[in-house]
């Protein structure tokens, strides 16, 4: 005769044995699990440290200017392919601009060459004319003169705006000491009072009390001030107002009826030029742009409602 306790017991222990095989394979699985999750983990935190490699590599070559190409630490095969794919167009992005700078630096020596050579003809050419001005001639002979004298002033201009331009653009020394921006402002209004005198041009000037001081080449902030006053009073219809704040905000306004918002965008184009003044060569805010953002400036125009203002500041 069987115990029933013996069979009661068996069959727990059968039941415990089954648990026990269950709770470890579960055991098993949990820890395969958390092991995989931790190789994805680690794999993405790797992945994430090379894209972050990549990217600031990438950011690096493009605001400096280097040759050198991208190298990442990971080994991963994807992110190794991408970096060969971005250092191929990086190859073809530096031979890109050394052909452009190439290029540029020899267009900027052949205007610079072809400007001082025209120097030569177009000073015996006006010596002519001078010589021809204490002449007797008729109404007809002086208007033609008087033709012909204008147009060789206009082109003595822009040759001299040409080399004075590719000179300033290929030259890269500045000399920035401790200037009061103030000051140089007020000179360069006092050297213009006499042409502003002569198109009835009355300016409106607002400068602060206390000096502004700045960092700055005193021989290119004098040339700023110089261009985009002169250009102001170019375009005048009989206004002009200069404000300085105390941050050293510099706005020239004055009403210029005949340009649009397009037009005053424009300004700041080399050789552009508005119909208006056809004997403008185009140069003297692109220098004063090229100047402004050589020395860490800003210069940006703006027109509204018939004003051309054009904004100058230079940071602390």
């Amino acid at each position: 005769m069987s115990c029933p306790f013996s069979s009661g017991a068996t069959q727990f222990n059968h039941n415990f044995a089954k648990g026990t095989v269950m709770t470890k394979i579960l055991l098993c699985v949990i820890v395969l699990l958390l092991s995989i999750i931790l190789i994805l983990l680690i794999k993405i935190s790797l992945l994430r440290k090379s894209a972050g490699e990549i990217c600031d590599s990438f950011t690096q070559k493009l605001t400096e200017d280097t040759n050198t190409l991208i190298d990442i630490s990971s080994r991963d095969f994807a992110m190794r392919k991408l970096a060969a794919q971005i250092n191929e167009e990086l190859r073809r992005l530096y031979e890109a601009r050394r052909l452009y700078q190439q290029g540029d630096q020899e267009l900027k020596e052949a205007v610079t060459n072809i400007s001082h050579d025209l120097r030569t003809p177009l000073a015996a050419l006006c010596g002519y004319l001078d010589l021809l001005d204490r002449e007797e001639k008729s109404e007809t002979v002086q208007h033609y003169l008087a033709q012909i004298r204008n147009r060789a002033d206009a082109l003595e201009k822009l040759t001299e705006e040409l080399f004075r331009y590719s000179i300033v653009s290929s030259s890269h020394e500045l000399n920035p000491e401790r200037v009061n921006v103030v000051q140089i402002l007020e000179e360069n209004l006092l050297l213009f009072y006499e042409l502003m005198q002569e198109k009835n041009i009355r300016p409106v000037i607002s400068l602060p009390e206390n000096p502004v001081w700045r960092r700055l080449d005193v021989s290119a902030l004098n040339r700023i001030f110089s261009n985009i006053i002169s250009n102001a009073i170019k375009y005048s219809d009989g206004d002009l107002a200069v404000t300085m704040d105390e941050n050293g905000t510099v706005i020239f306004t004055n009403t210029a009826v005949g340009l649009t918002p397009v037009m005053a965008g424009r300004l700041f184009d080399r050789f552009y030029t508005v119909e208006a003044n056809r004997n403008s060569t185009g140069l003297g805010l692109s220098i004063a742009r090229l100047l402004t953002e050589r020395m860490g400036g800003r210069i940006e125009s703006s027109f509204s409602e018939g004003k051309l203002s054009i904004t100058l500041q230079f940071e602390k």
